[in-house]
């Protein structure tokens, strides 16, 4: 879409991340909260779409290939590009957030950050949704957890049958098909889990 062109009163969304099933599953995220996503995987990229399109905001890793994301910020902001810069970035120093505040950007979003307000603390075996703690038994906190290792793929149910149960469990049993309900009840509305017919589930 070219820059003089109206976007129906959605905000305008690029994302640029180099890990491919993160930056998808970003962009689906913000797709589903209603907004419109452009999804580029390396600064040179970036650079072109910030030329082609206006955007209104830019959620910007800064480890990138090519052109490295704290020159892709530093440009934007030299050109007066309108967009607001979103920081990404797996580092929690203070000191990184320092710099890239310094840079132009507008605010920070460290990784791993939670879509859906669904979050899954895997070492402490904990859940959470909106801040509320989910009493999860052990194999529904298992298929969550194995869900969520998905990287937004869909998981088979053998699979999950064999990750979360053991190899002596029935695979003609609905073992899988019972905990998914009960997990999908207990996290609540909008619903979070997804069948891919004739697939499997997925988050």
């Amino acid at each position: 879409m070219s820059s003089g062109q109206a976007h129906n009163g959605q905000v305008r969304v690029l994302v640029v991340e180099d890990h491919v099933a993160l930056a998808n599953r970003i962009g689906e995220g913000l797709r589903d909260a209603g907004f419109a996503v452009d999804v580029v995987y390396d600064g040179a990229a970036a650079l072109e779409s910030t030329m082609n399109a206006d955007y209104d905001v830019v959620v910007l890793d800064r480890d990138l290939p090519t052109v490295h994301g704290d020159r892709v910020c530093r440009r934007l902001v030299r050109d007066g590009s309108p967009s607001r810069i979103l920081m990404l970035t797996a580092a929690t120093d203070v000191e990184d957030r320092v710099d890239g505040l310094e840079l132009g950007a507008d605010d920070y979003l460290g990784k791993p950050f939670a879509f859906h307000d669904l979050v899954v603390e895997r070492a402490r075996h904990r859940a959470s949704r909106a801040g509320i703690p989910l009493t999860l038994t052990r194999k529904e906190f298992g298929v969550l957890e194995c869900l969520a290792g998905a990287d937004g793929a869909a998981v088979s149910a053998e699979q999950l049958l064999e990750h979360v149960w053991d190899a002596h469990a029935d695979p003609f049993s609905n073992t899988v098909a019972v905990t998914i309900r009960r997990l999908r009840r207990k996290l609540g509305d909008p619903p979070l889990i997804e069948t891919v017919v004739g697939v499997g589930y997925r988050l």
